[in-house]
């Protein structure tokens, strides 16, 4: 039922807007030309925040026609020339009565999913694979945990624009080494700040999360869909702040389990020299 009124919305939007159904589709991973609306969904907290967004964008669209022909009604029943005689009606309490009662009913319709999703979002399932996410000035880094067939870390920076034009990939949004989780699995993801606040968000999988410096802040999705999803840092931390794009890859088990392999190899050397690194500055400190 819902799809129907997301289906609606958008059909509305076209109709007034003057624009084809094409052009409003919403973007899978990524924003689209034209898009109106959220980017499509791929995960159960995706799908449920876009269930919610619908809902209340139809309930807001009712008041303000509500609203709206309340405004008209007045302006032509009660204008002065309709009226030269002006009413001397200060108050009607059965009136005042329903304009405090009927927002606070709407108020608590409204609150009762918005709890419920909240509890969906902040309740960690039990996590099939974890993934620690660094916000630096201006790149991310992932650590993925030995117990989990990881036991490596690795940065995540933004590809030049000739870099992603030849790697046909949205410039801005492409990086040289993207996160990579499996699909049908509950990812944990522990984020934390190296140096400011910045925020982990990426839209298709339903998820942001500041990365605040001294603080562990967990949030997690699951995707049953193979393929690319883009995000950005969602805080101003600073001047290279656009320089922190987000590039999230979902692959089969066996596919992940093939770049497990690979990546202990590909980022083994250099996660072994940042360590030598951090122990020579500590033993100089």
């Amino acid at each position: 039922m819902t799809r129907f009124w997301n289906r609606s919305a958008l059909a509305a939007a076209a109709l007034v807007l003057g624009f084809g159904s094409s052009a409003l589709a919403a973007g899978v991973g990524q924003p689209s030309p034209w898009q109106f609306g959220l980017q499509t969904p791929v995960t159960p907290v995706a799908d449920a925040t876009h269930d919610l967004h619908t809902a209340l964008v139809w309930i807001i669209t009712l008041i303000s026609l509500f609203v709206l022909g309340l405004l008209i009604a007045i302006v032509v029943k009660f204008n002065e020339k309709a009226n030269p005689v002006p009413s001397r009606t200060t108050h009607h309490t059965g009136l005042e009565i329903a304009w405090t009662i009927i927002p606070v009913l709407i108020l608590v319709g409204i609150a009762i999913p918005s709890f419920r999703l909240l509890k969906f979002q902040v309740e960690l399932p039990k996590p099939d694979v974890t993934v620690k996410v660094y916000g630096n000035q201006w790149y991310w880094s992932y650590e993925y945990p030995a117990d989990q067939g990881g036991g490596f870390k690795f940065d995540s920076n933004p590809l030049e624009k000739a870099d992603a034009a030849k790697a046909n990939q949205p410039y801005l949004l492409a990086v040289d080494n993207e996160m990579v989780v499996p699909t049908n699995a509950n990812v944990v993801l522990q984020v934390v700040g190296n140096d400011v606040i910045h925020s982990f968000s990426v839209p298709s999988l339903g998820f942001r999360m500041d990365a605040v410096p001294g603080r562990l802040n967990q949030t997690w999705f699951k995707t049953d869909r193979e393929g690319l999803y883009y995000g950005q840092c969602s805080r101003l931390c600073g001047q290279n702040h656009y320089n922190m794009p987000i590039a999230v890859r979902a692959v089969s088990p066996d596919k992940y389990a093939a770049w497990l392999a690979d990546a202990k190899k590909k980022f083994a050397s250099t996660t072994d020299e940042k360590v030598k690194v951090a122990a020579a500055l500590a033993t100089v400190e």
